[in-house]
This record gives structure tokens, sequence and C-alpha cells, in this order.
């Protein structure tokens, strides 16, 4: 606790990763990796689904999930959770809009 009069210590505010994005890219030491693939996945867990339903895939088969539209998928790169997105269509692409970062 800081005497009374005394000047109280400075806290840093940590800017968001949103707020570094541009300054991230640019620094020197990231310069190496910018080039370097990555495997982006987003994951659409289907609970319950068995293995019998596999076997029974074909192309044009169509998979039914409870997943809801308006609820948000796990996006990872290599394997690590680092946002959550949902779906939108783009023209005739379907697209992710991130909304949180992990």
């Amino acid at each position: 606790m800081a005497a009374a009069g005394a000047p109280l210590p400075s806290i840093a505010k940590t800017p968001s990763p949103v707020q570094n994005q541009a300054t991230d890219r640019e620094e020197p030491r990231w310069r190496p990796l910018l080039g370097m693939v990555c495997e982006l996945t987003v994951d659409l867990p289907l609970p319950g689904f068995h293995v019998a339903e596999f076997l029974r895939l074909r192309p044009g088969s169509v998979i039914a999930t409870n997943w809801r539209l308006t609820r948000d998928v796990p996006l990872r790169v290599n394997g690590v959770l680092v946002a959550w997105g949902e779906f939108e269509s783009t023209g005739k692409r379907l697209s992710l809009r991130l909304t949180e970062l992990a």
C-alpha cells in the first residue's frame, strides 16, 4: 500500500491482441515465420455420431446435426484453439466470421 501522499505505482495496460495485429506482423521476430504454412480447421462437433452412420456415408450423403446456426464453432491452427466464429454466406461461398479470440 502506498503511503499517504506518495504516488501510486503505474500499471501498464496490456493491449489486446486485436490492437496489436498490425504491429505483431511488422515485428522483426515474426518475419521468418510469415510465409510458413499452417493448417486452419473449423470444428463442427457431432456428438452421438456412430460408426454405423460413418460406414453408410456416400457421395451426396447429408449429415444432420443439432448444431444451431447461431452457435459459434471452434477455429484451430495446427490443432490449437485460437478463436471462435460463426458461419455466414458470402455470395455462393461459406465464410466464417470471427467472434472471439481464444
